[in-house]
């Protein structure tokens, strides 16, 4: 299983990626959450204590590791060949920390620049290393990705099979979340599941149905209710995950989903 958490910003992306990491990880699976965002708080939200947190070495800020690699780097004058392909089969064990038995966490940085065209020495370091998630051993991969694919386009693709696509109700969140599925599509992204955030009862269920409209760009859709205790146990999502409410129930509804791939072509009404 090989998933990529993408939507707008703020709409829960890291929160969601901490809960899916935990649940796959307490049912026995081997579980890679990668953080693929810049902002870099994903090893909090997984409980990592802040100062831990603080020593983790992203691996787009080694230079060593960028000029081993890539040939290029910060302390290596610009002009010399870039390595497209590079060997990254080492960057697990060098790079990864446990969190907790059965989870480990990659923190990628991000890089000086993104998209398609980019040649820089951070983004092709970073794009061999999605493409190699396939490869691993580990059963589950979660990557946590800034607002979009964009970022890294073609790699994702190549490395992941599902796309879980954030929201919250609002109508931008959820026309971003319509364009990030399409995106999925046109990638090659087999499964695209719409997960939409700080759902406020039936009534607002209703609403949110008649908002999404079609339904054909996502393979299934979940709607997480509101739960204040979220912002409360900020940064840290562990006590969530021991704690019982709907919106671990719904959590773990997602994890079912994606692990049994028995995934509709049409959400439940």
């Amino acid at each position: 299983m090989r998933v990529v958490i993408t939507g707008k910003g703020g709409v829960g992306k890291t929160t969601l990626t901490a809960l899916l990491a935990h649940q796959f990880a307490r049912e026995g699976k081997q579980v890679l959450a990668v953080d693929g965002d810049p902002q870099q708080n994903l090893a909090s939200t997984l409980g990592v204590l802040p100062h831990d947190a603080e020593k983790i070495l992203p691996v787009s800020k080694s230079a060593e590791y960028l000029r081993e690699k890539t040939g290029a780097g910060p302390d290596i004058s610009p002009g010399g060949l870039l390595t497209l392909n590079p060997d990254v089969s080492d960057v697990i064990d060098r790079f990864s920390i446990p969190v907790e038995p059965n989870l480990r966490l990659l923190v990628m940085g991000g890089v000086r620049q993104a998209g398609s065209g980019c040649l820089c020495p951070e983004y092709t370091l970073l794009a061999a290393i999605l493409r190699y998630m396939h490869l691993l051993s580990d059963e589950v991969v979660l990557l946590d990705t800034p607002a979009g694919l964009e970022h890294f386009g073609r790699a994702v693709a190549d490395g992941f099979s599902c796309a879980v696509v954030m929201a919250d109700p609002s109508y931008n969140a959820l026309s971003v979340a319509r364009e990030s599925a399409g995106l999925a599509r046109q990638l090659g992204i087999e499964h695209t599941i719409l997960v939409v955030n700080r759902v406020h009862g039936d009534e607002d269920s209703h609403n949110l149905k008649e908002k999404i409209g079609e339904v054909e760009d996502f393979s299934h859709i979940i709607f997480l209710p509101f739960d204040a205790e979220v912002a409360q146990t900020e940064p840290s999502i562990i006590p969530l995950v021991l704690a019982e409410s709907a919106f671990t129930d719904a959590v773990r509804t997602l994890a079912s989903s994606i692990s049994s791939r028995e995934i509709t072509s049409r959400p439940d009404r």
